[in-house]
């Protein structure tokens, strides 16, 4: 009877050591903490300049991980919500546009263009986030990395000599 009891516990424990994890570098297993919104639960471009990449920080808070930890669910969420943001700058009611349609001059107009900066602050974070993401999985993006972080750096520039100013985002105009 002890026997069987011990064989049975053993079975168990060993199928449940054997079911698969994805785990990261450090044994953990990856846990998505992100959650997939549409671009005017994520966007970053209404308020005011000045603390941009906080504002993305605070929206995707995967940035105090080390990137081998991030999980394939995450990774994806970033990497489409890059996509988003690049399509609320050039897209059909984007900033681009809407520009234009305000005249760049105006007050409206501003507002947008120091919204579009934001925009870019937000998607350019989320592609070097991405890019970092693959590296540490085993893809050299060194150089793109590079690339991206020095028109980060650009962009978070802008909008510090910003701030303060109004900033408009183009949530009820785009649909992306």
């Amino acid at each position: 009877m002890h026997f069987a009891t011990v064989a049975l516990f053993l079975g168990l424990a060993a199928s449940s050591l054997a079911s698969p994890i994805s785990h990261s570098a450090n044994g953990l297993a990856k846990r998505a903490i992100l959650s997939e919104q549409s671009y005017a639960d994520f966007q970053i471009s209404d308020g005011q300049a000045g603390n941009a990449l906080q504002e993305v920080n605070q929206k995707f808070p995967v940035t105090d991980q080390d990137p081998a930890n991030v999980s394939q669910e995450d990774q994806d969420i970033i990497s489409k919500a890059r996509e988003t943001a690049e399509d609320a700058e050039t897209g059909s009611g984007g900033f681009n546009e809407q520009i234009e349609a305000a005249g760049e001059d105006s007050d409206e107009g501003k507002a947008l263009q120091v919204g579009k900066i934001k925009n870019k602050v937000l998607k350019l974070q989320l592609e070097v986030l991405d890019l970092q993401i693959k590296q540490a999985q085993g893809d050299d993006q060194t150089d793109k990395i590079a690339e991206e972080q020095k028109k980060l750096q650009e962009n978070m520039q802008q909008d510090q000599d910003a701030a303060g100013q109004t900033s408009k985002s183009v949530a009820d105009t785009f649909q992306g």
